[in-house]
């Protein structure tokens, strides 16, 4: 995770933000320092990444890699208000013991557009990560890659409308998603948690599973009722000053899965 200290909203790359939007700097950081105070409350470990003067999205660290079996892919961000974020998310993972850490050539935002479920790696395209980077991961992890095409552009990246609840299923709101990739996930996963389009766009889905617990926007009142139904734990948190940049609990947080044992 890294700390909000220099967030705010100067630019607009999503349908979410609105430059000049008023920030309240301080809640921001608040709202985070629960998160992550709620993470540590269920037992997992926070490392933290430095914030960087002049890079105001940089607490959305989902996006500077991603990191599955203790293989790190470096980000290549599609916007170049965001690309000297991808320097210090690499030297920090090589410091770590993460390296060597090379961006792919195609674009691709890191966990914003890539998760695991399993043996699989879903992956998003349609608006940040280009298809060329799908064959580039499936290339370095040695996983399978399936890609999923967003159509909406309020969900412009993966995380934003699915994320997995454990290795087996998903949630996810179908709107986002081109019909071939409707099917794919209806085939793939047939028990999955289908949200609806409000809590879509509270970012509910914007969430973190950890099998048991979900951490997700406390907008979401629907999905965290269906996911109770379910059997998992909703714990609700409040990112509103960070939903500005059109962000949620996952676009802050980077998942490090180390290799196996």
């Amino acid at each position: 995770m890294c700390a909000p200290v220099h967030f705010e909203v100067a630019y607009a790359i999503n349908a979410w933000m609105t430059p000049g939007a008023v920030v309240d700097t301080a809640l921001a950081v608040q709202q985070w320092e629960t998160l992550r105070a709620t993470y540590e409350g269920l037992g997992h470990e926070v490392e933290l990444l430095d914030p960087v003067p002049g890079l105001p999205d940089m607490v959305f660290a989902a996006n500077g890699a991603f990191v599955v079996d203790g293989v790190a892919v470096g980000a290549r961000f599609a916007h170049p208000e965001r690309a000297a974020e991808a320097p210090a998310h690499a030297a920090w993972l090589e410091a770590h013991g993460f390296g060597p850490v090379t961006p792919t050539v195609g674009t691709h935002e890191g966990e914003g557009d890539l998760t695991v479920v399993g043996d699989l790696v879903l992956a998003g395209t349609g608006f940040r990560t280009d298809r060329r980077a799908h064959a580039e991961i499936q290339e370095r992890t040695g996983r399978p890659v399936v890609g999923l095409e967003l159509v909406d552009p309020r969900f412009y990246h993966l995380d934003t409308a699915l994320f997995p609840l454990d290795d087996t299923t998903v949630a996810y709101y179908p709107g986002a998603f081109s019909d071939g990739s409707r099917r794919v996930l209806e085939r793939l996963y047939p028990d999955a948690v289908v949200a609806s389009e409000a809590d879509a766009l509270v970012l509910g889905l914007n969430a973190v599973s950890d099998g048991r617990h979900v951490v997700l926007p406390v907008a979401a009142t629907g999905l965290a009722e269906q996911l109770r139904e379910r059997g998992f734990v909703p714990v609700p948190v409040d990112l509103s000053e960070l939903l500005k940049g059109g962000g949620g609990p996952k676009c802050c947080t980077s998942e490090l899965r180390p290799r196996p044992l």
